[in-house]
């Protein structure tokens, strides 16, 4: 029988390191989450059209795609503690823009510094939940669940408080809420980590097995999914629909919450790999019912198997990518991901209003299949 690895004497340090950081993550999304429930709904209370609302939830997503290798450098050169601290008072004085400012120039200007941000805390709670390979896993799930906990309590109210006080006012109560994760980031790593060399320019190359997968989540599950919940369940929504949204995207978090740790926990028993493509493909049957017509039984299939899925690529990555170039690898997947999710409402709204659901879901299930299964096995591609 094959000996079970021992854990280092750092391992206790890397499990409070990652949910410190999930922590602060958790304290600053609650202002990006509420303006996603509650912008398109009241775009003339922040003085832009609907169409401005959209670029507004877009542009987050596009400086993340293009600024995410500046991030890691810089929190390769710093270090966690002054590259979360920062992040947090950028949050803070995003959310007290969502408060005060109007007009679409001063709120682009806002999600910009924003997707910033949100850049540095991500990637800062995917590299301490991998410092060390011993329980990787488990900490991802871990600190998916911490950085799930913040917006699953803010939708709802963000809701409720739109009702009562309007839309903004709940924005002033977030930039609280976000300067208090300093508390959190005051007790991160302050020591740099080592720079990989730049990898060299090849023009043309495909993208690795892991970064196909990484888009194409993101794509169906945080683009094709949640549009078509929107989209396809309209018409049987009770109550009002700003507290009804904020409790449908509420519960995403609590599924984070409650079984991110359990997929992590799993992943560590037999395998990233395995679970990936189990996972996958569950998700896939779920998305063809969703299609066909099983709305809510297959919407909350899929946000299970959301939460299960969501920390079994970064103990991948890290695994396939040892050494310097580990934080690179987890940006670069996560640039990956933000295209997907940008390009799956557009496609959305394309596809939905045109094409029969059945088609779109089943299209769907096969490429999220295919490409978790492509990644059963490691190769040098990633």
């Amino acid at each position: 029988m094959r000996a079970m690895p021992q854990p280092s004497a750092n391992t206790s340090a890397s499990d409070h390191h990652s949910r410190r950081a999930a922590l602060a993550l958790g304290l600053a999304l609650p202002g990006d989450t509420v303006l996603y429930l509650l912008l398109p709904m009241f775009a003339p209370a922040f003085g832009v059209t609907l169409f401005e609302a959209g670029l507004l939830l877009a542009a987050n997503r596009l400086v993340r795609i293009a600024g995410y290798g500046a991030v890691a450098r810089f929190y390769a050169r710093h270090g966690e503690r002054l590259t979360c601290s920062l992040a947090v008072l950028v949050a803070a004085g995003c959310a007290l823009g969502y408060a005060t400012l109007s007009g679409f120039i001063a709120l682009l200007g806002l999600r910009l510094l924003w997707g910033l941000a949100f850049a540095a805390l991500n990637l800062a709670t995917q590299a301490l939940a991998t410092a060390e390979p011993m329980g990787a896993a488990r900490r991802a799930g871990q600190s998916r669940a911490f950085a799930a906990l913040g917006p699953m309590l803010a939708l709802p109210a963000g809701g409720v408080c739109a009702l009562w006080l309007g839309p903004r006012a709940i924005f002033w109560v977030f930039a609280v809420v976000a300067v208090c994760a300093l508390l959190a980031t005051r007790h991160l790593p302050a020591q740099p980590h080592a720079l990989p060399p730049p990898p060299p320019k090849r023009w043309g190359r495909l993208p690795g097995r892991l970064d196909r997968f990484s888009f194409v989540e993101g794509l169906v599950l945080d683009g094709l999914f949640i549009i078509g919940l929107s989209y396809l369940g309209r018409d049987v929504l009770p109550g009002h629909p700003v507290v009804v949204a904020g409790l449908l995207l509420s519960v995403r978090y609590l599924a984070e919450i409650v079984l991110s740790a359990v997929g992590g926990d799993l992943a560590e028993r037999y395998g990233a790999e395995v679970l990936l493509v189990g996972f996958a493909v569950l998700t896939s049957v779920a998305l063809v019912g969703f299609g066909l017509g099983w709305l809510w039984s297959s919407a909350l299939a899929i946000v299970v198997l959301r939460a299960l899925l969501l920390p079994l690529l970064p103990p991948l990555v890290a695994r396939r990518t040892p050494g310097p170039g580990r934080i690179q690898a987890l940006a670069t997947r996560s640039v990956w991901r933000d295209l997907g999710a940008g390009a799956g409402p557009v496609l959305a709204g394309v596809l939905l209003p045109l094409a029969p659901s059945a088609w779109v879901y089943g299209g769907a299930a096969l490429l999220l299949s295919a490409t978790a299964i492509a990644c059963w096995a490691p190769r040098r591609d990633g």
